[in-house]
């Protein structure tokens, strides 16, 4: 039994969208195989791991400003449309962008709790509730920046969908150092000295992933890493010197880049999982509607019999 389970609802939805045959549709024939998808999901979630509380954690900005006017190149690729006011459109295919005000209509119809705060990702609310848990925390996500919350003392995993979302790897800091060298803590800095093409960062030139788990092995820390850099007595071959002095304005905007932030002002929920939907005839009404039957009759079956 987990005490808090923390979705990364887009995450989620986004490979419930490309798991699930398009084919699945509403009665008017708008697909629905994300809502379906992620409903059946949440599903599975609640019979293997019982989670006492749950927080359907959303991208009220997936591109916040603040972090845009430190790195530029952040999500850039992703920008559909800018907007002079407002988060910026991101690239989402056409059928899915239509199927996330129903995903949201239903959750709150379930009672389950769903949390997006203005001026921040989703990573960031699953950073400040994780940061304020009293107990064991669960956070299922596709996006391994959120590795970084990892922590054994604390029992803080991460439940990453390997295979569409039928099958989840437990991520705890053991797993975290036999793949990549680094715990928790140490993942951050892993990422940022690597970079990450899916979210525009740069990382420093020729410090792969497996050089950075060296550097970060042998100097603990990015600041250990920078303080070698100045150190002529360091073991930092010439051309790692020189890279990472050459990178050092990036390396001092990208730790607030990368880090979620754990201090976002997240409103005063409920998080207890219900075991009754909160409006059951708006549940039913948006079944009928959007053709849900067997996925919410499941879910709602599943939160009665907790």
């Amino acid at each position: 039994m987990t005490g808090l389970m923390l979705l990364d609802t887009a995450s989620l939805y986004f490979r419930a969208y490309f798991g699930v045959p398009e084919s699945v549709k509403a009665p008017d024939g708008t697909p629905v195989n994300a809502v379906r998808g992620l409903l059946d999901f949440i599903d599975r979630l609640v019979k293997d791991h019982r989670p006492e509380r749950l927080v359907a954690c959303m991208d009220a900005d997936w591109r916040p400003q603040w972090r845009v006017d430190l790195i530029p190149s952040y999500k850039a690729h992703r920008v559909a449309e800018e907007q002079e006011t407002g988060p910026d459109v991101e690239e989402v295919p056409d059928t899915l962008s239509p199927q996330v005000p129903v995903i949201e209509e239903v959750l709150d119809a379930l009672g389950i709790a769903r949390v997006g705060v203005a001026g921040y990702e989703a990573d960031d609310v699953i950073g400040t509730f994780t940061a304020r848990a009293d107990g064991p925390v669960d956070i299922v996500t596709g996006d391994r920046d959120l590795y970084q919350l990892v922590d054994d003392v604390r029992g803080v995993r991460v439940l990453y969908p390997v295979k569409g979302v039928g099958t989840l790897q437990v991520t705890d800091e053991a797993a975290l150092r036999a793949k990549y060298g680094v715990d928790g803590k140490g993942y951050a800095d892993l990422a940022l000295l690597r970079g990450d093409p899916s979210d525009g960062l740069p990382g420093v030139p020729g410090i792969g992933e497996k050089t950075a788990a060296k550097l970060l092995a042998e100097f603990t820390d990015l600041a250990g890493i920078l303080a070698a850099v100045d150190d002529p007595r360091s073991k930092l071959t010439p051309t790692q010197r020189r890279r990472l002095d050459e990178a050092r304005p990036y390396l001092a905007v990208a730790p607030k880049v990368v880090r979620v932030a754990d201090d976002v002002p997240v409103p005063d929920v409920d998080t207890a999982l219900p075991r009754a939907p909160r409006d059951p005839a708006a549940v039913e009404s948006l079944a009928a509607r959007w053709g849900l039957g067997g996925s919410v009759t499941r879910l709602l079956a599943t939160l009665a019999e907790r």
